[in-house]
């Protein structure tokens, strides 16, 4: 049978951002897949060595905007490391509910890009209806709805205490009213698990060996969480991934639903159990060494490296996001599925083009 090839992307309406597929198929069949990238550098890592090292907080949070509050906190956890710079409790409980929150947003888009990606413009709506009670939320208790600024080296420089913290919770009951009434719909309608369940199968050894990370290796039946390291407060919070074992797009779309649940809970027992005392402690001197950091973004593992020489001026730092370790299941995922499929599929590991392009 005859082949064609021809590039998608790296402009197509499923694709928020820019990146390039080069499909091979046979009639509808896609039998092998080359992913391009570089469309979108932006010479972050090379910018933060030119930086004072307490500016590179407002730098990072700018690797990507949906997840900004997870980047700022990796990078001050990396350079409290380098310092052994000791965060008040309080801070770190207040990290996890924003870490939360930005989770709740970031998957609450995707799930509204994911109905538009299968025709369900009112789901979208609704999706996306319900998101901005989060960033009312964030924009209530840090300032800002999506660059938040609110970790800071030794700390958080915002506090949420008295008739702020019952507006919160007012708020995110409204917000689990609005989310009760979209998941069983994300979860059970049939066209939705017929668009999803089969497609883009990614086996569960191949997932692992390829490094794949975030709810696209928790849904190929992994518990690989970086939440479980203990980090801020999610040691003292019973923190537990959820993992799903049908290797597809439905279950990677099960998993993404089910932590929208399991962060809202979180961000309740943060806020419920905030420790008394103060919010940050004073920085003095300069990083000095080698650290290395992981978080859990919510796309998956988000790796940084520094290193520090008693200067205002860090070395070097690396930022290894997350899509740049999943766009590999592309490989395993696209070939031998209908070209129909090719937009959900991609879709379905949550690419953010930026954040891997730094």
């Amino acid at each position: 049978m005859p082949r064609i090839t021809f590039p998608f992307g790296p402009q197509h309406p499923v694709l928020p951002e820019a990146i390039q597929l080069q499909l091979t198929c046979e009639d509808e069949k896609v039998v092998e897949v080359t992913p391009v990238i570089g469309y979108m550098h932006r010479g972050i890592e090379k910018a933060a060595e030119g930086n004072p090292f307490v500016n590179n907080v407002f730098l990072c949070e700018r690797v990507c905007g949906i997840c900004s509050f997870m980047h700022a906190l990796t990078y001050c956890q990396l350079i409290e490391g380098l310092m052994n710079i000791n965060v008040p409790p309080r801070a770190k409980y207040l990290r996890v509910f924003w870490s939360e929150l930005s989770r709740i947003h970031s998957h609450m888009l995707w799930i509204g890009l994911l109905a538009d990606a299968l025709g369900f413009e009112s789901l979208f709506m609704q999706c996306w209806r319900a998101r901005e009670v989060i960033l009312d939320v964030l924009e209530m208790t840090t300032g800002q709805r999506v660059i938040q600024s609110s970790c800071v080296i030794g700390g958080v420089r915002r506090n949420i205490d008295g008739e702020l913290a019952k507006t919160v919770f007012n708020l995110l009951d409204e917000f689990k009213k609005q989310w009760d009434a979209i998941s069983p719909v994300v979860q059970k309608d049939y066209t939705i698990r017929a668009r999803t369940e089969g497609k883009g199968i990614l086996p569960k050894e191949q997932a692992w060996e390829l490094g794949i990370v975030g709810p696209t290796l928790r849904a190929s039946g992994w518990a690989h969480d970086c939440r479980l390291l203990g980090y801020a407060a999610y040691g003292e919070l019973g923190f537990q991934p959820v993992v799903e074992e049908g290797c597809d797009s439905y279950a990677r779309t099960l998993v993404r639903v089910r932590e929208v649940d399991q962060s809202l809970e979180l961000a309740y027992k943060a806020l419920n159990n905030l420790p008394e005392g103060e919010i940050a402690v004073k920085v003095k001197g300069f990083p000095e060494g080698e650290a290395a950091v992981c978080v859990e973004q919510p796309r998956g593992e988000l790796f940084e490296y520094a290193r520090g020489n008693g200067t205002p001026h860090l070395e070097r730092l690396k930022i290894r996001t997350p899509t740049f370790a999943n766009i590999p299941a592309l490989l395993v995922m696209l070939p031998g599925s209908e070209l129909a499929d090719v937009p959900v599929i991609t879709l379905s590991i949550d690419p953010c083009i930026a954040c891997t392009e730094r």
